[in-house]
């Protein structure tokens, strides 16, 4: 049961193009254990070995076929309630990511209501550099949803379905944002909606 749950999250993050073939990541945590897709795994093809079960707190012999991101999603779990990571490289995202200063706000009435905020966190060396763990997972704390500048995603959830619905949306927002910014419209930092 737990394999259909990634299987059908993974088919949809590359359905979507969240991911490309090897890219991304996703975890359940299970009480003290986490259950992390494998690296360089392909995650709309995942099968038994692809799911690598380890600990949340410490290393044991499955770790080194963790990706290199299980640092975040070890943090995650240790300073949220969250039972699902999800990290993905949506591209409108990780552009927008590049040009913000400190959050990305969406502009369309229903990732609005869903993500009022996204916080940017800039990482130098990416995913491997020293405090994004815990950075991320601070994050966490009060969004659903985190970007690493020009690197991607982590959304966290109950669910893995409820980390992809987050992805999902932040993802169109962002691809809204763009055309915006294709037609020279200038995005409003507080969006309004009304009848």
């Amino acid at each position: 049961m737990l394999l259909t749950q990634f299987q059908t999250v993974g088919r949809d993050l590359f359905a979507r193009e969240l991911i490309s073939s090897h890219s991304g990541n996703m975890s359940v945590r299970m009480g003290a254990k986490l259950f992390i897709t494998r690296r360089g795994c392909m995650l709309n093809n995942l099968c038994d070995p692809d799911l690598v079960e380890t600990g949340i707190g410490k290393n044991d012999r499955a770790t080194p076929l963790a990706p290199e991101e299980i640092a975040v999603h070890r943090a995650i779990y240790r300073l949220t309630p969250s039972l699902a990571v999800i990290h993905a490289h949506p591209p409108h995202a990780i552009a927008i990511s590049l040009a913000a200063e400190r959050k990305i706000v969406p502009n369309d009435a229903e990732g609005h209501s869903l993500l009022p905020d996204v916080p940017v966190i800039r990482a130098k060396g990416g995913a491997k550099t020293a405090g994004l763990a815990d950075e991320v997972a601070a994050a966490l704390k009060t969004h659903r949803i985190v970007m690493v500048s020009g690197h991607g995603c982590f959304a966290a959830g109950q669910l893995l379905e409820e980390a992809f619905q987050c992805t999902i949306s932040f993802e169109e927002s962002c691809r809204i944002l763009c055309l915006l910014k294709s037609l020279g419209v200038k995005p409003s930092l507080r969006p309004q909606f009304g009848a």
